[in-house]
C-alpha cells in the first residue's frame, strides 16, 4: 500500500538539511514499529520518496513523503505511531493512501505556497506592502538566476502564480506567494523578494527573511490552465 505522509517542520529542526531529514524518518519509522516495505538487492533500503526538498533555515506546514507499508493499521493509527516517535519541531499532519497509479511525491510537485516575513530591523525603507501589487502587475520580471556552473537571465513572471501582501496570524505584514516548484522550473522565494526589492531601489540583506512553506501542490489541470491541489488531497484516509 502506497502511503503519503504530510508533516510540518519548525523550531530547531529547520536547520536540519534534506539528507538528514531522510535519515531521521528512516529511524523514526523503525521506532514507530511501522511495517515499511524495503527494496530488493544486496543493499535493501526503505522505499521512500520526498517531495521538493526544503532549504535549510526554512520552516514548513506542508512537507510530504511517500512510503510503502505492509500493514492493516488505519491512517489515524499510523499518524499517532509516527507522532509518538517525533521530536520537537517535527509533526505528522496527515496520512493518506495513494491510488495505485499515483506518481510519487517528488514527481508530483508543480507549485509551492510561501509566507515571507521581514525580520525585525530588516524591513525595507519603502512602503513594500503597497508596492507588492504594483510589482506583480508588471508584464515581465527579469532576474539573473545563479546555477552551480553559470548565471542565467530569465523572466520569472510566468513562474509566479500568486503574489500579494497579507497579514499573518499575529497581525504582522507578510508576502504570500505561489511559485513554480517543479524540477524543471523551481523558483525560490528569496529570488522573487530580491527582484522586488531591486525594483524598488533596495537590496536583500543576509538573514533578513523568515520563510515558511505553507503547502506543496500538484497540477491536475494543464500547463496553460493549471489547477493546483495540495499533495495530500490526491489520496484519502483509510
Amino acid at each position: 500500500m502506497k502511503v503519503r505522509i504530510k508533516f510540518a517542520k519548525s523550531g530547531v529542526m529547520r536547520f536540519i538539511g534534506h539528507l538528514d531529514v531522510m535519515r531521521y524518518f528512516q529511524k523514526a519509522i523503525r521506532r514507530a514499529g511501522i511495517d515499511v516495505a524495503y527494496s530488493g538487492g544486496f543493499s535493501p533500503h526503505q522505499i521512500m520518496s520526498f517531495a521538493a526538498p526544503l532549504g535549510v533555515g526554512l520552516t514548513s506546514n506542508g512537507e510530504y513523503m511517500d512510503i510503502e507499508v505492509v500493514s492493516s493499521a488505519s491512517s489515524g493509527e499510523l499518524k499517532d505511531s509516527l507522532n509518538k516517535a517525533m521530536v520537537p519541531g517535527m509533526e505528522i499532519i496527515s496520512v493518506t493512501k495513494l491510488p495505485d497509479d499515483a506518481m510519487n511525491a517528488m514527481a508530483s510537485v508543480a507549485a509551492a505556497e510561501y509566507i515571507v516575513r521581514f525580520r525585525e530591523g530588516y524591513e525595507p525603507d519603502f512602503d513594500w506592502e503597497e508596492q507588492v501589487e504594483v510589482f506583480y502587475s508588471r508584464t515581465s520580471i527579469p532576474v539573473t538566476k545563479k546555477t552551480k556552473k553559470s548565471e542565467i537571465e530569465m523572466d520569472i513572471k510566468p513562474s509566479i502564480y500568486a503574489l500579494e501582501a497579507v497579514k499573518d496570524k499575529n497581525g504582522r505584514g507578510a508576502i504570500r506567494m505561489m511559485v513554480d516548484a517543479s524540477s524543471s522550473g523551481n523558483i525560490k522565494p528569496g529570488l522573487v523578494i530580491e527582484a522586488f526589492l531591486t525594483e524598488n531601489g533596495d537590496t536583500l540583506s543576509d538573514f533578513s527573511l523568515e520563510i515558511t512553506r505553507e503547502d506543496t501542490f500538484t497540477n491536475t489541470g494543464t500547463e496553460d490552465c493549471p489547477a493546483f491541489i495540495p499533495l495530500d488531497t490526491v489520496g484519502k484516509e483509510f
